[in-house]
């Protein structure tokens, strides 16, 4: 007999495995469901776009979770299945081969796709974007044989895949419409930062510069044509310009979407007992000057903490999210570790060499850390998580001194 109140969550993403997990160890007791529009079990995305590409991580080792946890917590993996249409009213979810789910709490960590590149020659063979574990598999394939590429975008994804070709022995141009790398991440200190770090390294960068075509020789990507007319001869190109959410499930349903689908700080939706988490989530912050009321915190720490707080609501138990945001990149030699939300007017301030690649920047506002940016500095990053979610105060002549033990702060 089915029960009475089941848990079906729509996404095999780490929102979802980690709601799944979450609600188990907290004493959820009725079936639960997870439907994955993917063939593969849930696996780990970072190395996808970090070790898969560089051959240090072999897809043997990518499994989200062991062989026997589903089956262990009685989780159910619809794998290869895709939910079609959502209808509140009746509680119910559709899935594309007709099959009709009931759930007393559904959940949607549908994630993100790549965003649409509609130029013309985007369909040559050898132009590749990156988002799933086939993806990054038909990226290293190409990889082999591939002599020069050029990445489109110069976001965390776009660099890392750059960083990787390189590594590999390939000539690669990174292409970025925006003045700088990473400048909608990173202020201008650390997009200087990363784009010397890069030169050094080997990539060639543009930027401030729009794609015009690709053009190809039998069927295949040759150049890449720039705004100006300017010409990148290539035998692969990386498309890394960023994603969408995957929302229109919940916005056919009549549910409130923003850039994503809108949600509080327990990852509630305007539809009862409909919740998300994950990219696909506009998620309510902490108010604090300077940063916006909501936004979609595109990390697997963020997906992780938001499907714990979904857990504590399906259990009775509210605890919402509220944990300081944090988020890394491997590019090349370098671990770049993001922790808190910085905003224009902040107080700048470095701590340590950056031609060393060894040192942090942190943020403060009216004298209180909000946010740190650190590379080759684990520790910092980590101390830093903690002083962030402390509130603490500090000054600016403290936090330059490499001396100060950051630690001493309470």
């Amino acid at each position: 007999m089915a029960a009475a109140h089941p848990l079906v969550i729509v996404g095999a993403s780490y929102a979802g495995v980690q709601l799944a997990a979450s609600a188990r160890e907290l004493g959820f007791e009725e079936r639960i469901v997870i439907v994955g529009d993917e063939v593969h079990a849930p696996y780990q995305r970072p190395p996808l776009s970090k070790g898969l590409l560089t051959g240090k991580t072999s897809v043997d080792n990518l499994a989200l979770r062991g062989p026997d946890f589903f089956a262990q917590n009685a989780i159910d993996l619809m794998l290869g299945r895709r939910a079609i249409a959502l209808d509140p009213g009746a509680r119910s979810v559709r899935l594309d081969d007709g099959a009709v789910l009931d759930y007393g709490w559904l959940a949607l960590a549908t994630g993100a796709r790549c965003r649409p590149f509609a130029l013309p020659g985007s369909t040559l063979e050898g132009v590749l974007d990156l988002r799933t574990l086939d993806d990054a598999l038909r990226i290293a394939e190409a990889a082999g044989r591939t002599e020069r590429a050029c990445v489109i975008g110069g976001g965390f994804i776009g660099l890392e895949v750059a960083s990787a070709l390189r590594a590999r022995g390939a000539e690669v141009t990174v292409v970025e419409a925006q003045p700088h790398l990473l400048a909608r991440a990173f202020p201008p200190l650390m997009s200087s930062y990363v784009e010397n770090a890069h030169r050094r390294r080997g990539v060639a960068l543009l930027t401030g510069r729009g794609v015009r075509a690709l053009h190809g020789a039998q069927g295949r990507v040759a150049a890449v044509e720039l705004d100006d007319g300017t010409r990148i001869d290539c035998d692969l190109v990386v498309l890394g310009i960023g994603v969408l959410p995957n929302a229109e499930l919940a916005q056919q349903a009549g549910i409130a979407v923003d850039n994503g689908i809108v949600v509080d700080m327990l990852g509630r939706t305007s539809a009862p007992r409909v919740l998300a988490a994950g990219d696909v989530a506009s998620m309510a912050l902490p108010p604090a000057p300077g940063v916006p009321a909501r936004m979609r915190l595109e990390s697997i720490q963020s997906a992780n903490d938001g499907a714990r707080a979904l857990a504590s609501l399906v259990v009775g138990r509210e605890a919402p999210c509220t944990a300081v945001p944090w988020f890394w990149s491997d590019q090349f030699d370098l671990k770049l570790q993001m922790t808190g939300l910085a905003a224009p007017g902040d107080e700048v301030v470095l701590r340590g060499d950056m031609a060393s690649d060894r040192f942090s920047v942190f943020y403060l506002r009216q004298g209180t850390l909000v946010a740190a940016h650190s590379v080759n500095k684990p520790a910092e990053h980590m101390q830093s998580r903690k002083l962030i979610g402390a509130r603490a105060r500090l000054g600016a002549d403290q936090l330059a001194d490499p001396s100060f033990d950051l630690k001493t702060v309470a």
